[in-house]
């Protein structure tokens, strides 16, 4: 079994920066990829942005240029750098990672979520 614990949520303003981190913990032989995915107020969850294990990326279009995802294998923890924040980027943030806990068998996890509210 794997917990995700994601902090580093807030308020900030238009064209500020925040610096979310996820953690993961619990039993597992590996975390393969990690990503972060958010839902805005009365939309459904959409994704932000993936990294594999091996660091190959993939971004929304509307956040590509702004956000950055990156991760620390030896931490187990998947970052997500925002920048340039937008009210538009208001939702709330999920982390979310597929893990090997046995062999053969690979579960997908998602953490509780945090919230990022961007004024104007």
């Amino acid at each position: 079994q794997v917990q995700l614990a994601e902090s580093g949520g807030g308020l900030v303003q238009a064209g500020g920066s925040l610096r979310l981190s996820c953690a993961a913990s619990g039993t597992f032989l590996s975390i393969n990829d990690m990503g972060w995915y958010r839902q805005p107020p009365g939309k459904e969850r959409e994704l932000v942005a993936t990294i594999t294990r091996g660091g190959s990326t993939n971004y929304a279009d509307s956040v590509k240029g702004r956000f950055t995802i990156s991760r620390d294998n030896a931490k187990n923890t998947v970052y997500l750098q925002m920048s340039s924040l937008k009210p538009g980027d208001t939702a709330v943030y999920s982390c979310n990672t597929v893990a090997l806990i046995r062999p053969w068998i690979a579960e997908t996890y998602w953490g509780k979520g945090t919230l990022v509210t961007v004024s104007s």
